[in-house]
């Protein structure tokens, strides 16, 4: 919104509306002291919990004067805000961030951080409580409207999420040579297609963004859109949790079947191969990669994208391997029923992946395309599990939000060094 320089002065000079706010920045020694944290979390929450909005900040808000922010305090400024927006608004609100500069009163150009928020698909608590955006000001929600809007939220999130628009995208953060292999070759414009296959969404304002799945599967940087779509990989040495232990460890982006891929190198890289020379040389894992591969699209392709904080966390240890995803289970899948069953939260994007040719570097995972849809994942993560360790895996659900999956190590008692 407001990209240009001369848009947002056009804009800024209009004042304060339902889409602008503006913030005189002021400092105590190096820490910035205005606008104060609650009040600005309070104003974030409420614009995100409203329209699509943007902050300036380095403009009063009453007279309008630029007075800008000096340079070397604007990265600064830009942490206050990350810092605000994930530590003081709870479900941390999404914004992206602009350096830009403005002729102040005698045309001299100052420095501001305009800070585009956009329409949020949930609803957000600030320290003064929840709020929304009444043209310039800011208002705490009665009862009756705040129940509306949960409901409204969560509706919108619970029918088919993958297939909602993601604020702030666009066709073009899709990557052609990523969407290409989910459409035929077709005289249709490309939006057109892209709107058919549901990786293009129209808002309720007719604009056209990536839709969730869109992004999860053809934006090379999904993360800058959907903040927790990555996956957390760890090594720990010994068989506990803790940073003083770690081996490796890896922030796993990118789209989603690339994600799986560096999973699986970051398997072999760091699981320990057992060999034995009786009466010939076998190599003895320490995991089943083909579960482990089971296991990590399972967790990829059914978690919970619209749960906001939290990621895939895959942890090894000596003794067995963690995998954290985000969501209860699907349905009315229960963990006694998930042998059984075949069930999944993302249509959609199941559907795209079982359309995605596995990479040749993946390794012999049993597999063609990521996903087969015949409901036989959870039996070879059980059965290949137990086969190699003797002990069958364990799914546990945490809090009702989070389905823990323990794969357990094969005994590595001979390794053979040479």
């Amino acid at each position: 919104m407001f990209d240009s320089p001369e848009e947002l002065l056009q804009k800024i000079r209009l004042g304060e509306d339902t889409s602008l706010e503006l913030k005189t920045v002021r400092f105590r020694g190096n820490r910035v002291a205005e606008p104060r944290r609650d009040e600005l979390a309070d104003e974030l929450a409420a614009i995100a919990n409203t329209h699509d909005g943007v902050l300036v900040l380095g403009v009063d808000d009453k007279t309008r004067d630029i007075g800008g922010i000096p340079v070397e305090r604007l990265e600064a400024v830009e942490r206050y805000v990350y810092e605000i927006c994930n530590e003081s608004i709870k479900p941390p609100v999404l914004f992206r961030s602009f350096r830009m500069q403005l002729p102040d009163s005698i045309g001299a150009l100052q420095p501001v951080l305009k800070v585009e928020i956009p329409l949020s698909l949930f609803v957000h608590e600030s320290p003064g409580g929840y709020f929304h955006r009444q043209g310039s000001s800011k208002r705490k929600m009665p009862p009756d409207y705040l129940a509306r809007l949960f409901q409204q939220r969560s509706q919108a999130r619970l029918i088919r999420f993958e297939e909602q628009p993601v604020p702030q995208s666009s066709m073009s953060d899709l990557s052609e040579a990523l969407w290409r292999k989910y459409t035929a070759r077709s005289d249709e414009p490309s939006e057109i297609v892209l709107l058919k296959r549901n990786l293009l969404s129209k808002a309720e304002s007719g604009a056209v963004h990536a839709s969730v799945a869109g992004i999860l599967l053809c934006c090379e940087h999904p993360e800058r859109f959907l903040p927790n779509a990555f996956i957390e990989a760890v090594r720990y040495r010994g068989i506990r949790q803790d940073s003083n232990y770690q081996a490796d460890a890896q922030k796993i982006c990118g789209p989603l079947d690339q994600q799986i891929k560096q999973v699986m190198a970051f398997l072999k890289r760091n699981q320990t191969i057992m060999a034995t020379k009786e009466p010939y040389r076998i190599e003895k894992p320490q995991f089943s990669e083909r579960a482990v591969f089971e296991a990590v699209v399972n967790a990829v392709a059914h978690r919970d994208y619209s749960i906001s904080g939290s990621n895939i966390r895959f942890f090894m240890f000596d003794d067995r391997l963690e995998i954290y995803s985000p969501g209860a289970l699907p349905n009315t899948v229960t963990l006694d029923s998930i042998a059984l069953r075949q069930a999944t939260r993302n249509e959609l994007i199941t559907s795209l992946l079982a359309e995605t040719p596995v990479a040749e570097t993946v390794g012999d995972v049993g597999h063609g395309f990521y996903m087969e849809k015949r409901g036989d994942g959870v039996p070879i993560i059980l059965d290949e599990s137990e086969k190699l360790s003797g002990k069958k895996p364990i799914y546990r659900l945490i809090d009702d939000s989070e389905l823990l999956l323990t794969i357990y190590s094969a005994r590595m008692e001979r390794v053979d060094e040479n």
